[in-house]
C-alpha cells in the first residue's frame, strides 16, 4: 500500500469529499486516463453552490434560510432521489455521479455536507441506526437531521426510536459526528460488493487491502480478501486470511464451511509431504 496515499487518506487537512476523490484515483488508477480526465470535473459543483448561496442570502431565519437551501438543492438541483438495493459503479465516482443525479449514499452525504457547509452552516455526517445521515446545524438550539439520498428529515420522536436502537445505556447517549474513517470503510465496503458483482476483482481487493489498512485486521474483511484473492489464482496467500476469520469467527456458518475445506486442504497436504 502506498505509504503517501494512506498519510493523505487519514490527514486531518482533507475533507471527506476530497478524500473520497483519493479514493476514486486509486481505486480506478488502471483505468483509461483520458476517460478519467473527462470524468473528474467538479465544475458543476461550484455552479450549485454558487446558485444555492444566491437564494439564501437574502433570508435572515437560519431555520427559514436551511428550509430554503435543502429545497434549492432537492427540487431545483434534482438531488431528491430513492434508495435502491444496489447502486452501479459510476454512483460511487465523485464527479460523474453528480452529473449523472444518481450518488451512492456516502458520495452524496459527502457532497450535500460540501454544498451546505460552503452556504455557511455547520454540517456534519452523524449514524443513525442504519445509515449515515446529514446534521445541518441552523443555530445553537435547532439541527436538521436528514437522509442524503431522499432529503426526508426525522422529526424528535422518530429520532429517539432510532437512537434507542444504539447499544449502551439510552441517557448516555450522544449524537456525535462521525469520523471520516468510518465513512470511508462504509464507502469502500459497498463499493467493493458491487465490484465482486461485477466480476471487477483486483478493483475490489484493493478496495479490501484500503478498508484494513483503516481498520486492521476486520475478520470479514480477512475473509473477503481470501474470496478475493482465491479468484485471482493466489490461493496459498488467501488460506492465511481464511485462517483468520475462522479463528476469529468460529460460530459464522461461512466459517463453519471454510474450516472443513481448511482441513481438507492440510490433509492433501500432509498426505503429498
Amino acid at each position: 500500500m502506498n505509504e503517501l496515499f494512506l498519510s493523505e487518506l487519514k490527514s486531518v487537512d482533507k475533507d471527506l469529499l476530497q478524500k473520497l476523490v483519493l479514493l476514486e484515483e486509486h481505486v480506478f488508477a488502471d483505468s483509461n486516463q483520458s476517460f478519467l480526465e473527462a470524468d473528474t470535473s467538479l465544475d458543476s459543483l461550484e455552479i450549485i453552490i454558487s446558485q444555492c448561496v444566491a437564494v439564501i442570502s437574502e433570508i435572515e431565519s437560519p431555520l427559514e434560510k436551511a428550509e430554503t437551501l435543502l429545497n434549492e438543492l432537492y427540487f431545483q438541483h434534482l438531488f431528491i432521489d430513492r434508495y435502491q438495493t444496489s447502486w452501479p459503479i459510476s454512483a460511487y465516482r465523485v464527479a460523474k455521479s453528480l452529473n449523472q443525479r444518481a450518488m451512492s449514499p456516502v458520495v452524496k452525504a459527502a457532497l450535500v455536507k460540501e454544498i451546505i457547509t460552503a452556504c455557511g452552516f455547520d454540517t456534519d455526517l452523524v449514524f443513525i441506526p442504519n445509515k449515515i445521515m446529514v446534521r445541518l446545524c441552523c443555530d445553537d438550539q435547532y439541527a436538521i437531521i436528514f437522509d442524503a439520498i431522499t432529503g426526508e428529515s426525522l422529526d424528535w420522536t422518530e429520532l429517539d426510536l432510532r437512537l434507542d436502537e444504539l447499544v449502551g445505556d439510552p441517557g448516555e447517549q450522544d449524537l456525535k459526528a462521525i469520523d471520516d474513517n468510518v465513512a470511508l470503510v462504509e464507502h469502500l465496503s459497498a463499493l467493493k460488493n458491487t465490484l465482486i458483482r461485477e466480476q471487477a476483482f483486483d478493483k475490489a481487493l484493493t478496495c479490501v487491502d484500503v478498508i484494513l489498512s483503516l481498520t486492521p485486521d476486520d475478520p470479514l474483511q480477512r475473509r473477503d480478501r481470501g474470496f478475493l484473492l482465491h479468484q485471482l489464482d493466489c490461493f496459498k496467500v488467501a488460506v492465511d486470511d481464511y485462517r483468520y476469520f475462522v479463528e476469529q469467527c468460529p460460530k459464522d456458518p461461512a466459517a463453519k464451511i471454510l474450516k472443513l475445506q481448511l482441513e481438507k486442504i492440510d490433509v492433501v497436504n500432509n498426505v503429498l509431504h
